[in-house]
């Protein structure tokens, strides 16, 4: 089972980047995929997920901003990340599954079974 993350890069404060994330090994159609981050320093944190049907839940901080979308076919999930702020710097990683019950999604990373390795994105001012 693998996770392969990219679309990262350096970008402008109020640019934007699309990240993809391929699974392979095993079909991730009915798992509810999502993005954590990670910045120099600090935890990793919750950004957005979407369940197979395409229900989806967003960290407040990228609430309007980001938006999570998947292709089931492709087994690919993407993170389109607009008006890019400097704290969005980070290494971005996908993640499978996030935990969910309906409309009630667990956040926490410690749910994650299957992690890519990441990709950075670096937002400068």
């Amino acid at each position: 089972v693998q996770l392969q993350a990219s679309g990262g890069g350096l970008v402008q404060a109020g640019g934007s980047l699309r990240l993809s994330c391929t699974a392979s090994g095993r079909t991730f159609s009915s798992y509810t995929m999502g993005w954590f981050r990670q910045a120099p320093g600090k935890e990793r944190e919750f950004v957005a997920a979407t369940t197979w049907s395409g229900r989806s839940t967003y960290a407040e901080s990228v609430k309007g901003r980001f938006t999570i979308s998947r292709d089931n076919a492709k087994n690919t999930v993407y993170l389109q990340m607009n008006s890019l702020k400097p704290e969005d710097t980070a290494v971005y990683y996908c993640a499978a599954p996030v935990r969910n019950s309906g409309s009630s999604f667990y956040t926490g990373s410690d749910g994650v079974d299957y992690w890519g390795k990441g990709t950075l994105v670096t937002v400068s001012s």
